[in-house]
C-alpha cells in the first residue's frame, strides 16, 4: 500500500461560524414555527387536550445549547402523569391522535429523521454556505 499525504488549513473564523450556526440551529429546531418540531407535534395532534393548557405550557429550554442539548418541557402539574401512562383513555374530540408518550415518535420513532432534517436544514442556512 502507498502512503498518502494531505495538507489542510484551518480558518478559525469559519470554524467559529459553523459552531455558532450549529448552536442557533439547535435552538430553533424545536421552535414554535411551522417548520419546527414543536409545530409538527401540534399539527400531529398527539398531545392530550381538554382545555389546551398542556399544549400551551410547552417551553423550550435552550440554556444548554452550547453543550448540544435543547429540551422540550410541558410545564403543568399533570404532564408527567399523562405522558407516562399511555393506557389512559384520552379523549379524542379535540386532538384526534391524543396519546401518552406523545414525543416518542420524534425522539426514537418514525419521525426522528424529521428532527435531524430540520436541524440539518437550519444549520446549512445559518452557516452561510460553509456547509453543503
Amino acid at each position: 500500500m502507498g502512503k498518502v499525504r494531505a495538507r489542510g488549513r484551518m480558518y478559525p473564523q469559519s470554524v467559529m461560524r459553523v459552531i455558532q450556526a450549529a448552536e442557533k440551529a439547535l435552538e430553533q429546531t424545536l421552535d414554535a414555527s411551522k417548520d419546527s418540531i414543536l409545530g409538527d407535534i401540534m399539527t400531529a395532534e398527539v398531545v392530550p387536550k381538554q382545555t389546551g393548557e398542556l399544549e400551551r405550557s410547552a417551553i423550550i429550554d435552550d440554556s444548554q445549547s452550547k453543550k448540544g442539548k435543547v429540551t422540550l418541557i410541558y410545564d403543568t402539574p399533570y404532564a408527567r402523569r399523562l405522558y407516562f401512562h399511555p393506557e389512559y383513555n384520552f379523549r379524542r374530540d379535540k386532538n384526534r391522535n391524543a396519546q401518552g408518550l406523545w414525543l416518542e415518535e420524534w425522539a426514537n420513532g418514525k419521525k426522528d429523521n424529521v428532527v435531524k432534517k430540520v436541524f440539518r436544514d437550519l444549520w446549512k442556512r445559518f452557516a452561510g454556505g460553509l456547509i453543503r
